[in-house]
Order: C-alpha cells, then sequence, then structure tokens
C-alpha cells in the first residue's frame, strides 16, 4: 500500500488536547529540549556556493568571522553524494541523495567533515545537517535492492513525490525494514561524527511516528536539535522536533513589504495562531533561506528598503532567528540552485547590523528562545495598520519594539501598559516613555526600547 499524504490530518479535538500539553520529546536517555537553544541564533550553510572552492575546507576557514558574527547553530545543507540519473543541471540538487551514509566528494571527504565538525565544536558551535527522508535520487542503491520500499504507481513503477520533483523517488514509509535502516543512517552521522541534529526536509511528506522513533534513536546517543521543515502539523512538535517554520508568518511580511497587507495583519497572525506553539517549542523566524533565496528572490526583490525592519522584527518576536550564507554580505543575487554560483565576500556591509541583532537577542532575557523567553504581547497604537507594536517581559527584563511597516513616516501614540525610562538600544539614547507617548518613525522606521 502506498503512503497517504493526508495522515497527518488531526481531528480538531486533538488539537486542543495537544495545545495544552508541553512541548517536550522524552525518551529513556533525555528529556526536553537542548539548553543550548535557549537563546541561539541558527545560520544556514550552503557549502558549493560558500566559497571558490566549495569545500567543507574553504568552509571551515570562515569559522572565526561567523563567531565573531555571533551565530551558535551551523545548518549545513545536504552532505551527500547526489544522484546522476535524471540529475537537474550540472551539478544536481542537494536534496537528491545517493548515499545516505556518504559524503559528497563535491564536498571533500569524511575526515574532511569530521575536522570541520572538531573545529566547530571547539569554537562554541553547534551543527546540524540536512536530512532527507521523504525521497531518495533515482540512482540509489536501495531501488536496485530494494525496489518495495519507493512509492509505485498502478503499473508498478516507482514514481516522484510530483511531477515537477522529477529528479527524485519518493520513499513509501509502510515499509518497516526502510524505516529501520533510515533511522540507522541518521544515527550513524551522530555517532560517527558527533553532530548535534538535524533540520529535516520535506517533514511534511513524512509520517509523524517515524520521526518521532528516529528522535528517541537520535536523543538515546546524545540530545540532538530537531528542525522540521513544516508549519501546519503543531503534532511534530510534540516529541520529535523542537522547531518547524513560520512559513505563513514570512509570507505576510514579503505581503506588507510590498504594500499588499498590513501591520494589522501580522497582529491577525498572531491572534489566529493562539496555542500553535505549546510550551517549550518554537518557530524559526527569517526573511531568506536557500529555497526563498533561489527561487522566490533576494530579500532586496521581495522586501526592498524594509529588508533591515524586517530582519529586526525577526530578532525581537518569537522564535530562533535565522541567517543564510551571505546575508551578512547584502547578497542581492539569487544564487543557482544545480550549478556553482560563488557568493561574492567582498563587501560585508550587512555584518555589523546583524551582528548588532544578534547582541539584542543575547542580552535581552525576554527575546529568548520558548519558554526562556517571554510571550509577545501587543500595545494598542493609533495606527494600527501602519504601525506594530509589542512588548516581551522576563522578570526584570523588558522589551518594548515599535515598527512602521509601511513606506510613509508615520507619529503613532502607543498606550503602554506602564510608564518608565527605556533606552533605545540602536541609538542609546535613554527615554522616558509615558502610558500615551507619541513616536514619530520615518518610512520603515523601527526602535526597540530595553528596560533592566
Amino acid at each position: 500500500m502506498n503512503k497517504f499524504k493526508n495522515l497527518f490530518i488531526i481531528p480538531l479535538l486533538a488539537l486542543a488536547l495537544f495545545a495544552c500539553q508541553p512541548a517536550v520529546k522524552t525518551n529513556p536517555v533525555t528529556t526536553g529540549i537542548p539548553e543550548w537553544t535557549k537563546n541561539s541564533v541558527l545560520y544556514e550553510v550552503n557549502i558549493r556556493q560558500y566559497t571558490p572552492e566549495g569545500t567543507f575546507k574553504a568552509f571551515e576557514l570562515h569559522l572565526p568571522r561567523l563567531k565573531e558574527l555571533g551565530v551558535d547553530i551551523l545548518w549545513i545543507m545536504p552532505i551527500h553524494p547526489i544522484s546522476e540519473k535524471n540529475r537537474k543541471g550540472s551539478l544536481g540538487s542537494y536534496y537528491a541523495v545517493k548515499d545516505y551514509k556518504g559524503i559528497n566528494p563535491e564536498f571533500g571527504t569524511l575526515e574532511d567533515f569530521k575536522s570541520l565538525v572538531n573545529k566547530a565544536h571547539e569554537m562554541g558551535f553547534k551543527v546540524i545537517i540536512d536530512w532527507v527522508a521523504n525521497h531518495t535520487g533515482w540512482d540509489n542503491q536501495w531501488i536496485t535492492d530494494h525496489p518495495e520500499w519507493y512509492t509505485k504507481d498502478s503499473l508498478g513503477n516507482i514514481v516522484p513525490p510530483n511531477p515537477d520533483w522529477s529528479d527524485i523517488a519518493d520513499l513509501n514509509f509502510d515499509s518497516q525494514p526502510m524505516r529501520r535502516t533510515m533511522i540507522d543512517a541518521m544515527d550513524y552521522w551522530v555517532k560517527e561524527t558527533n553532530i548535534d541534529g538535524f533540520r529535516c526536509d520535506v517533514a511534511w511528506g513524512v509520517p509523524q511516528d517515524f520521526w518521532e522513533a528516529a528522535t528517541a534513536s537520535l536523543d538515546s546517543i546524545k540530545q540532538v536539535y530537531m528542525l522540521a521543515e513544516d508549519e501546519d502539523h503543531p503534532a511534530l512538535l510534540e516529541k520529535a522536533f523542537e522547531s518547524n517554520y513560520a512559513w505563513k508568518l514570512h509570507h505576510i511580511l514579503n505581503e506588507v513589504a510590498q504594500g499588499k497587507k498590513t501591520a494589522a495583519d501580522i497582529q491577525k497572525y498572531y491572534t489566529d495562531s493562539v496555542n500553535k506553539y505549546a510550551p517549550g517549542a518554537f518557530p524559526m523566524q527569517f526573511i531568506t533561506n536557500h529555497d526563498e533565496n533561489s527561487w522566490q528572490g533576494t530579500e532586496y526583490e521581495r522586501m526592498g528598503e524594509a529588508v533591515k525592519t524586517f530582519a529586526a522584527l525577526t530578532f525581537t518576536i518569537e522564535g530562533i532567528p535565522l541567517l543564510y550564507s551571505g546575508q551578512e554580505a547584502g547578497l542581492n543575487k539569487r544564487l543557482l540552485f544545480f550549478e556553482k554560483d560563488t557568493i561574492n565576500w567582498s563587501n560585508l556591509e550587512m555584518q555589523k547590523y546583524y551582528q548588532s541583532l544578534i547582541s539584542l537577542k543575547k542580552s535581552n532575557e525576554a527575546l529568548w528562545n520558548g519558554t526562556a523567553g517571554a510571550p509577545m504581547v501587543f500595545v494598542e497604537t493609533s495606527a494600527p495598520r501602519q504601525v506594530l507594536a509589542f512588548t516581551r517581559e522576563k522578570d526584570k527584563n523588558q522589551v518594548l519594539a515599535v515598527f512602521n511597516l509601511s513606506a510613509q513616516p508615520v507619529e503613532a501614540t502607543i498606550q503602554l501598559p506602564q510608564a518608565g525610562d527605556y533606552q533605545e538600544y540602536f541609538s542609546g539614547e535613554t527615554t522616558t516613555l509615558e502610558k500615551g507617548s507619541t513616536i514619530k518613525l520615518d518610512k520603515w522606521g523601527y526602535q526597540v526600547f530595553v528596560r533592566k
């Protein structure tokens, strides 16, 4: 029997019950979410495009700069050999895996990868790798040895997940031997290279019970961080994953930048998302990533003059922020996905800016991830379609963020719950804000006020 993608549909009653439960992973060895994720920032590494060499060794030379930048978790895009059969372009997609226990020779050797992980660990980074469980490439040995592990049509032919993904073959998760072999391969990378977790591609296309079994196995080796490429299946966060994608919010941000939606739509998104994340789980926030950059356009194409505004927003709202390779260099081109297309590092114009955002997050406990931080509380303003204002408060630390999400200057009154002296983070100036203070903001302007 072929697998069905709608196995994830959860009755509304079950969803309501889930919303009341803590989102923690439990197994015989570890319980809960890795402590080191509490104020972490993710950084997605595109090894192929990072340097002219496109190797692990060449990327390793960038670690000191990334340490200075302040990121914590290095998410490395797939490191496995890429299938040649039905390959797209000359180099193919990283996500067409030929061998789950192999290393893409384009990047180097297994020893090169171990060296990178060890060096990263010595410098205080954590390392996660991309895992592609939903499908394989067409010349993966599994197709030859175990064709029964794949989804087939009525004629018995192995098929891709959808016609557009012609370079990959869909796996059938009704096969228990395939599941066991897949989990064994995931365990291998933790045992052999000491990585710290996985970003799981197309997590929504794989049954929940597989991910729960995989995470239990991984956590029995060491406590891992698991990021799901998913948003619509919150039960995945109960035992398998700590984080998922805030895709819907990301799309709203793009539309606000393009004048198609307003600040009020962002607040409505949160109103409609009550109890979406149980205690402990948290979304990944971003203005770009490998998919967005290559297929939807750079952040400058999608957000124009508002890039810094929305970057600042992703560092102050709830969730773990993501930076993508080249973002700190003001990358303003779509990287080719199936070809070599090296990032230009000649102008690190955004490095200091992202350093400041990372410092803002780390130095204010209210902005930390999940239950380590504080929830957002929206503040009423006199211009709700233009201005988004909210507070986050943890113990004595309070952050007030005010954003003009429009291309016109605005003067708005904000109804603070209490008056007090605040320091504006970016200017360093201290000011007294009353309960009905008026704030002037340039187009796409923002201010972040801190009290401790």
